[in-house]
């Protein structure tokens, strides 16, 4: 404490000067307490002062650190405002205690705005700082030019973040008009006349306009290219033939797609119901037959090969279900196939097959101790859906802060959708709701429908904290129950990754996933799970059509033993003449090396997504049904092929055939078979070796049938690069 000891002045001191001394005095007091005054840009009155500093401006989407210098007081402390609100808020950015402040998600309506830091000590005392709020620099993550129905115009899409309304796509420095569709996706028409590389970036409007690192971005034109023809069918359809790849030439990869997109579904028909007469004895064979004939000779060729990847993702088995409701599964996935995945999704749930092969169907409420059956609920999730953990939007795991990867859903959360999915049963054949639960008649050609009173009506909580009320209907806990696992973001890249390894690539760069999830989570208009997008942002993707021009590129998968057939059947111009059987014995070629169709032994297909090659790091599926059994059988089914050994199939590979014709030119006809096989880009030491071995055959068929094994019997086949 400071004493201060009061005297009489002496008489020479005047009252005056005695009166100006006091009133310093008490001046010299206030400067010790919590009064104060306000240099530049601080408000207030008396000693203590309070100084904002910090950067002028900040960006959308990132976090600056302010600080406040207060003087003439111990106590430092202050209390951060934005714009006069302690903390801020989510319109105009939040400020911690400690004066970090994070930038709202939109332009502020007033901007720039105010930060304050007010003094603890003398809350009349505070100091401000206007601060810019500028757009984000954006960035760019992905270019993919499609096609746009011509040689030289191309829709770009552009995937990469920060981008806010009124970025535009720039190329080659030159901004065209652009469509905002998200912060993270852009898209612009853009007219080239030759194959060019140009550079692509994004520029970003004022406040704090900013354009990002620009992107060499080729636009190649493909229309005339065999290659790039033959590589598309190999990717989209059961195998190229000499008349696709000139239409495709023709018209071009965008505009066949689009012609695929809207043919027709090819319907297998009941084979349960005769002629021919074998099969109401055998349907699984029938059955069977069916499908090879649709792949084989179906003009929608690109909705039955997303049909099969999906039968491979959404597995039921004719080891355990009745063929009957095996047909009808194919023709709902090929009808799905373009259509919403949403849709897809309640279509495969209510499915007889799928209800038998997992369960639900007839699954009852829980009651007299039993609970409800988790079968399909947790396939449903694990499988078909989102995936065991979570996903960033390019497929890669998010980890927690322990580095470990992060589940997506609980046991709690089977067990509501199990409770969710009950009180299904068989439809009366007339159509209509069962008059019993469960239905005493089966019906494999229809849908499940429910009987409320096997269904539970208890709310049930399921993902990201959505609960279903009590007392609802079993249609209605379906479709939002459904809706929930649509909603998650893990469906996209879940989904897409494996539709890419399907069709174009074991081992996508998680650019390219990311850039599927993109269209899968808005195609362009707004729309969620568009199969059609989705498709064809697969198939004319920089990475799915790098190889067009690139045989060098690292990229392609084994082929399934199925497609392997398949394509060696079209390619090579075989026709069906067995009016029994049609082409039973195609499963069995097929079945040596691993596959049948529709006849997995288990859920988790012929050979899972995440197979790895042991002893590598190299993710390849198909490569789970490689081994040196089945190496060993390709050759000999190549062998079977080229001898016409397929009982009911018939190819001409004689002398007197086109191929034989063709044989007396060595090069032209390994050349053509080149084109038809290996998208017109057979090595040319394998080339010189082929047409140098073949020459010195006299018999032209034999030529024929040498030149054709040696290159389906290739490594170089054998993987659709």
């Amino acid at each position: 404490m400071v004493r201060t000891a009061f005297f009489a002045p002496p008489r020479w001191v005047s009252r005056s000067w005695l009166a100006a001394s006091l009133a310093s005095f008490l001046i010299l007091l206030a400067g010790c307490g919590s009064g104060g005054s306000v240099s530049s840009g601080v408000t207030g009155t008396g000693a203590v002062t309070v100084v904002v500093n910090g950067p002028a401006q900040t960006r959308l989407g990132t976090t600056t650190q302010f600080g406040a210098t207060v003087s003439n007081s111990v106590n430092q402390n202050v209390t951060w405002q934005v714009n006069g609100i302690t903390g801020g808020s989510t319109a105009t950015g939040t400020i911690s205690t400690a004066g970090l402040y994070t930038a709202s998600t939109n332009i502020p309506s007033q901007n720039p705005i105010t930060i304050s830091a007010i003094s603890q000590a003398s809350p009349a005392i505070s100091g401000v700082l206007s601060e810019s709020i500028w757009n984000p620099v954006p960035v760019v993550s992905g270019v993919t030019p499609i096609e746009a129905g011509t040689t030289s115009s191309f829709q770009i899409n552009v995937a990469g973040s920060g981008f806010v309304q009124g970025a535009a796509i720039t190329v080659s420095g030159a901004a065209i008009p652009t469509t905002y569709v998200s912060s993270t996706s852009l898209q612009a028409s853009y007219t080239v006349p030759t194959t060019s590389t140009l550079a692509v970036s994004v520029v970003n409007p004022n406040p704090g306009s900013s354009v990002s690192p620009s992107a060499n971005v080729q636009f190649t034109i493909y229309v005339a290219s065999v290659a790039a023809a033959s590589r598309l069918l190999d990717q989209a359809t059961f195998g190229p033939t000499l008349a696709d790849i000139q239409h495709v030439q023709t018209v071009g990869m965008n505009a066949y797609i689009t012609e695929q997109l809207a043919t027709p579904t090819t319907i297998l028909p009941d084979v349960s119901v005769p002629p021919p007469t074998v099969c109401a004895s055998n349907t699984i064979s029938c059955e069977q037959s069916e499908w090879w004939q649709t792949v084989l000779t179906g003009p929608d060729q690109l909705r039955q090969r997303i049909a099969l990847a999906l039968s491979e993702i959404m597995v039921i088995s004719t080891n355990s279900v009745n063929s009957a409701a095996v047909i009808t599964y194919q023709n709902m996935l090929a009808n799905d196939a373009f259509g919403n995945f949403q849709t897809l999704m309640n279509d495969v749930t209510l499915s007889t097959g799928m209800g038998a092969y997992l369960n639900m169907i007839n699954s009852l409420k829980p009651g007299n101790g039993q609970i409800a059956n988790e079968n399909y609920a947790r396939e449903e999730m694990q499988l078909f859906s989102i995936g065991l953990n979570m996903l960033n939007q390019d497929g890669t795991p998010q980890l927690d802060a322990s580095g470990n990867m992060i589940p997506t859903y609980t046991e709690a959360q089977v067990q509501a959708f199990a409770r969710l999915f009950t009180g299904w049963t068989f439809q009366p054949v007339g159509g209509g709701t069962p008059p019993k639960f469960p239905a005493s008649a089966t019906n494999y050609y229809m849908p499940m429908a429910a009987v409320q009173s096997g269904h539970d009506q208890t709310a049930k909580t399921l993902l990201n904290g959505v609960t279903l009320p009590a007392g609802q209907t079993a249609e209605t806990d379906l479709a939002q129950g459904l809706a929930n696992l649509f909603a998650h973001p893990n469906v996209g890249p879940f989904i897409c990754r494996q539709l890419i390894q399907h069709l174009v690539t074991s081992n996508p760069s998680p650019a390219y996933v990311s850039r599927i999830s993109a269209a899968f989570a808005n195609n362009g208009k707004g729309v969620r799970g568009d199969m059609a997008a989705v498709v064809r942002a697969i198939l004319l993707d920089t990475e799915a059509r790098a190889g067009d021009t690139d045989p060098n590129f690292d990229g392609g998968h084994l082929r399934e033993p199925m497609l392997y057939l398949t394509n060696a059947m079209r390619g090579l111009g075989f026709v069906n003449n067995d009016v029994n059987n049609y082409y039973g014995n195609l499963s069995n070629f097929s079945g040596n090396l691993g596959e049948r169709p529709y006849s997995s032994g288990s859920v988790f297909n012929f050979f899972p997504p995440s197979y790895v090659i042991p002893g590598t790091s190299t993710n390849a599926p198909e490569f789970a049904l490689e081994n040196t059994a089945t190496a060993v059988l390709r050759l000999t089914q190549a062998n079977s092929i080229v001898y016409n050994q397929i009982t009911g199939m018939t190819g001409n590979l004689s002398a007197t055939g086109p191929l034989g014709v063709m044989a007396a030119n060595p090069g032209n006809l390994v050349d053509f078979l080149g084109q038809i096989f290996m998208h017109g880009q057979m090595p040319t030491n394998m080339r010189t070796t082929i047409v140098n071995h073949i020459s010195t055959l006299t018999d032209m068929g034999q030529r024929v049938r040498v030149a054709v094994y040696l290159i389906i019997t290739s490594s170089q086949y054998k993987v659709i690069h």
